[in-house]
């Protein structure tokens, strides 16, 4: 296969984005306006059960849009997408926030860091760059510092949500059971012998609204992750 027959699918996740999916949308489209890519790229959206405008902002913009009755959170709505490439046959996808955090300008360098045989690749704001000191950052250090324990190797942002799969992932996470979009899975794949590789990339602050993880959640979020890590995957097969 030459590379430019790859194909590539964003994966993006909406719920409740009426004042951010368009921007969001509009940044993917330029980003591809203006690159020429050596793969094919698209992009789904996946309604994930919104209670506002997000469904209908969507459709009119013409975009392929899986949409979801029933709220059932990220695990369901990423997983969502996850079938439809694994269905579609594709080489690739790339978990992409609808709230405008995640810049299209990094997937060239997600992509070719994949093609060198990485089977995940995340997209990190901790590679070049030093972590901030703050309560929240205190928590990706322990869950970074729980998956370097169980699996010895360091992964520097764990919570980024910006995250390539290759192909062979791709049909692994559709064909597990209990598989999410979060630390534990990365971790997860690692001891399942998959190759995770980080690139640095620039987030934004998101583009409206609040994110659910307030400083009280963030804390408890990172606590539960690190104790599932460290007491719960040992277990797991």
């Amino acid at each position: 296969m030459s590379d430019e027959n790859e194909k590539v699918l964003l994966i993006i996740p909406a719920y409740n984005e009426e004042e951010s999916i368009a921007s969001t949308i509009n940044s993917v489209r330029n980003f591809m306006s203006t690159e020429v890519l050596n793969f094919h790229l698209d992009y789904i959206v996946v309604n994930d059960g919104s209670k506002d405008r997000t469904p209908e902002i969507v459709k009119e913009m013409n975009v392929d849009l899986i949409n979801l009755r029933t709220n059932l959170g990220l695990t369901g709505g990423f997983g969502a997408g996850m079938k439809y490439a694994h269905r579609h046959d594709y080489d690739y996808t790339i978990q992409f926030d609808a709230d405008g955090q995640h810049l299209p300008d990094y997937i060239p360098e997600m992509v070719t860091a994949a093609r060198k045989g990485n089977n995940i690749v995340v997209g990190s704001r901790f590679v070049d760059e030093k972590r901030p000191k703050s309560l929240r950052m205190l928590g990706n250090t322990m869950i970074s510092t729980a998956i370097k324990m169980t699996t010895g190797q360091t992964i520097n942002d764990p919570t980024s949500g910006m995250r390539l799969f290759d192909k062979k992932a791709i049909e692994f996470y559709v064909k597990t059971a209990n598989m999410a979009p979060e630390p534990e899975t990365i971790s997860y794949l690692i001891k399942k012998k998959f190759k995770v590789k980080e690139v640095q990339v620039t987030m934004q602050d998101r583009l409206a609204g609040e994110s659910y993880l307030n400083l009280r959640r963030s804390i408890e979020y990172m606590t539960r992750v690190a104790i599932s890590i460290l007491v719960l995957q040992p277990f797991r097969k």
